[in-house]
């Protein structure tokens, strides 16, 4: 089951009524963040669905992804959270988030999705280093797409 405009709706509904001015929801399956706008009302700041891992397997083994070259052992994937265009710097003729060699935190940005005109940062996930920058620049990127891949740092 995928969350619907009708559940958003509701959770607006529910959340009008409270006194909270922030509210962020995630599942396996999506992540929603909400904060009261300045005019008092909801916004939906980003509703991200997520692939579970058989689905991202079943895109890279059927969808367009296929044709992409397979990981090498020891490496790790990075995938778009969601649908969009891929950006890799944060503003044009901005240098690059990351380059291949560049060491990662899990918690650093690798490139932007846009989508709707929202801006969705790309995390690394993992610490490592990365190996291979798979999307072009200004590419539209499915969920299952590999972006990069990075090598993992050793415990």
């Amino acid at each position: 089951m995928n969350l619907t405009n009708e559940d958003v709706q509701e959770i607006l509904r529910l959340m009008e009524a409270s006194s909270f001015d922030q509210l962020d929801i995630e599942t396996d399956r999506f992540k929603l963040s909400l904060r009261r706008g300045v005019e008092g009302g909801w916004t939906a700041e980003r509703h991200t669905a997520r692939a579970s891992d058989a689905q991202i397997r079943d895109a890279e083994k059927d969808g367009p992804v296929a044709a992409a070259a397979p990981l090498e052992k020891g490496l790790v994937a990075i995938y778009p959270p969601l649908v969009g265009t891929f950006y890799r710097a944060p503003k044009p003729g901005a240098p690059p988030f990351v380059e291949v060699g560049s060491k990662v935190e899990d918690d650093t940005v690798v490139g932007i999705i846009e989508t709707m005109k929202l801006m969705n940062s790309v995390r690394a996930g993992v610490r490592g280093t990365i190996a291979e920058i798979r999307a072009a620049n200004a590419e539209f990127v499915e969920q299952g797409h590999v972006l990069m891949t990075l090598r993992t740092d050793a415990p």
